[in-house]
C-alpha cells in the first residue's frame, strides 16, 4: 500500500534512503516510471543501523505474499497490518 496509490502491483522499484532524523524513507514506484509513492509505514526503523540489510529485509516483507480474504490479498504495509 501507498499513501498517494493505494495498493500498487506489477513490476515495481524499492528505494531505500536515509532520513534527516535517522529512519529510512521507503518508497515504490513502477518500473521506469519517474514518479515515486511513499509505502504506507514509512519512515522505518533502520535494521541495526545498516541501510542495506534495511533494504533487504523491507525488500521481503513488501515482495512476500498477504494473507487472503476469499480470493483477495489483503494489502500488507511496513507495520505487517
Amino acid at each position: 500500500m501507498t499513501e498517494e496509490a493505494g495498493a500498487v502491483t506489477g513490476d515495481l522499484e524499492l528505494l531505500t534512503r536515509l532520513s534527516d532524523e535517522g529512519s529510512v524513507e521507503v518508497l515504490i514506484r513502477y518500473a521506469g516510471a519517474d514518479e515515486w509513492y511513499t509505502v504506507s509505514g514509512s519512515p522505518a526503523q533502520m535494521s541495526g543501523g545498516d541501510l542495506r540489510a534495511t533494504h533487504e529485509v523491507l525488500l521481503a516483507r513488501l515482495t512476500t505474499p498477504g494473507p487472503y480474504e476469499g480470493d483477495n490479498e489483503i494489502p500488507v504495509d511496513l507495520l505487517g497490518r
